[in-house]
């Protein structure tokens, strides 16, 4: 039996509840820890939870009998908890994004490799079955070699929700909708298209002028012979997202479509419905996911330290690429100057006190609460 901690009770921790709770014949909740204990006492009763609750992290974590620990505090913390859950010898999964810095998410790695404990970066949406076959379709060749890609991150966020005490600050947050909101969608990206050589990108605060940070990005990427456009948002009414990807043969994408063309003799297109047909096939026959979403991953945690291992699907250095990727947009977004990957360390954006030095504050915030009355999060329409 696994026995876990959760540091950090907001509205991300009850799908990380949800999960063990599912997969409860393998792991037991051991300790909530959150600076409000009354928060953790509402959360304990409400999930039927057996557990100590606490308020620092650090005594919780001098407990012997914890195994794993879930991070679901807000992003300026989750290096300094990870670096020392690490070393006190528990396994880790960090509630994205990885770390406000490319600077803490160096420190996390060297931690988890020096403890040789895993350390994994929630990226629920890549164990999504539609997510699998997008990979699968992609990495057969089939759609050949991707020229352009397109990632629609669109949210919808209303002006209270950064009145939340720690959003809407680069201090805190870290940032706005790129580092929040579309962490989700570039992690996938870069799962399935790999690094750029190069990002330009522009940002700007459209509708929320209670937060120091951008409500709105979009970033133009480049590969040798590809490019890449992201845009980020909190703005768009709907909330509809997708990644799509045009091959030289065919175009596959998420929501799921595939269209393939060929060449009439005057260079327009006409449909080639067999090349749909063998790619729609390399789909159908990657098998369902037992678990999704964050079931998935907690799972693919579990059983790694089931079975003694520290290899996971997000590791900690899959994590960095993506906070890598976003911290060269907002390098871009803030410069006005193109940004050359990989990032070193002489970036000025490479630590937390180089970003809260060269971010754009585009509006002070303006109020600050507690916690409001209602946790629930909506996704695309659907509560959760």
């Amino acid at each position: 039996m696994i026995r876990v901690a959760v540091i950090g009770i907001g509205a991300i921790s009850a799908a990380h509840m949800e999960a063990y709770q599912t997969l409860g014949e393998r792991c037991q909740i051991v300790a909530l820890c959150d600076i409000y204990t009354d928060k953790a006492e509402q959360f304990k009763q409400k999930h039927n939870l057996e557990c100590m609750i606490y308020s620092d992290y650090r005594e919780m974590l001098s407990r012997d009998d914890i195994d794993l620990v879930s991070v679901c505090t807000p992003p300026y913390t989750h290096a300094d908890i990870a670096v020392y859950a690490l070393n006190a010898g528990k396994h880790v999964i960090v509630e994205k994004p990885m770390a406000s810095s490319l600077e803490e998410c160096d420190r996390m790695i060297e931690a988890a490799e020096a403890s040789g404990k895993i350390l994994s970066i929630v990226s629920q949406n890549r164990f999504g079955d539609s997510v699998m076959k997008l990979k699968a379709v992609l990495d057969s060749g089939l759609a050949g070699k991707i020229v352009h890609a397109q990632v629609d991150s669109f949210w919808w966020r209303g002006y209270v929700y950064y009145d939340l005490w720690w959003r809407g600050t680069w201090e805190k947050e870290g940032g706005g909708c790129t580092l929040n909101h579309a962490v989700h969608h570039i992690d996938m990206f870069q799962w399935m298209m790999g690094m750029p050589d190069q990002i330009t990108a522009v940002m700007s605060n459209t509708s929320h002028d209670n937060a120091e940070v951008e409500d709105l990005s979009i970033a133009i990427l480049s590969y040798p012979r590809a490019l890449a456009q992201i845009t980020s948002s909190v703005v768009n009414h709907g909330q509809e997202q997708q990644l799509i990807f045009q091959g030289e043969k065919a175009r596959v994408s998420m929501p799921w479509k595939v269209m393939a063309s060929v060449s009439k003799d005057n260079g327009f297109p006409q449909a080639h419905p067999e090349l749909e047909q063998e790619i729609a096939a390399v789909a159908n026959q990657v098998p369902a996911l037992h678990y999704t979403g964050h079931q998935g991953q907690i799972d693919n945690v579990l059983t790694a330290i089931e079975n003694g291992l520290t290899d996971v699907l997000v590791t900690g250095q899959e994590g960095r690429k993506t906070l890598e990727l976003i911290t060269a947009i907002y390098q871009s977004a803030s410069t006005g100057t193109s940004v050359q990957l990989p990032l070193k360390s002489d970036s000025p954006f490479y630590s937390r006190e180089g970003i809260m030095a060269n971010a754009p504050r585009f509006y002070d915030k303006k109020n600050s609460v507690v916690g409001f009355s209602s946790n629930e999060i909506t996704v695309s329409g659907e509560k959760r």
